[in-house]
């Protein structure tokens, strides 16, 4: 009887580690996913900036404090130019965190500082396959098929953004930029 009771109090102990782990999990993607509603369906710019920014902070969460570091550290040298240390810390970030897509994100926009048209694509990919819709790498996605002459793609990449973030002006006047270029002119 012992040995039932030993039994059932781990597997019972096992069942409330794994939910007590797995709900910040859930509560993160519900937040993000309420904020892309909120953001879809942002009445103005103001009320967008200020969804969106609450939306980049709960993608910025990695779980770690050291990949969340990492991010940091790999952010602070962008904004400063400093590519090849960006690199590092993002390179470094996603090898210990690849599931973390923000990670991703941020390696992507380094490679795309530096011309890195391929690796940076590959990141972005990588983003997308883990956040479908981040809508910053989606954009990135546009800005390289754009500029390599994918106007097709470009559009497309570009019209998804506007569908999760409507008042996004660069990418309205891109999507105006390519309309006639890749629909053709209305008769």
């Amino acid at each position: 009887m012992s040995i039932l009771i030993r039994e059932f109090k781990s597997r019972t102990a096992l069942a409330l580690a794994l939910v007590t782990f797995c709900l910040p999990g859930a509560a993160f993607a519900d937040r993000a996913a309420e904020l892309l509603t909120e953001l879809s369906e942002a009445s103005s710019p103001e009320i967008a900036d200020r969804v969106e920014r609450d939306l980049f902070n709960e993608w910025s969460k990695s779980g770690s404090p050291a990949m969340d570091l990492l991010l940091k550290r790999g952010r602070d040298a962008l904004e400063v130019s400093d590519f090849q240390t960006a690199l590092e810390h993002f390179t470094a970030l996603t090898d210990h965190a690849p599931d973390f897509a923000e990670g991703w994100s941020a390696l992507a926009l380094a490679y795309y500082a530096t011309d890195a048209l391929g690796p940076a694509m590959d990141a972005l990919e990588h983003t997308l396959a883990l956040n479908p819709n981040h809508f910053g790498a989606l954009q990135g996605v546009g800005a390289i098929h754009e500029e390599l002459g994918d106007l097709d793609l470009a559009y497309r990449a570009y019209s998804r953004v506007v569908e999760l973030r409507p008042f996004d002006s660069d990418v309205n006047e891109a999507i105006e930029r390519l309309e006639t270029r890749v629909n053709g002119v209305s008769l």
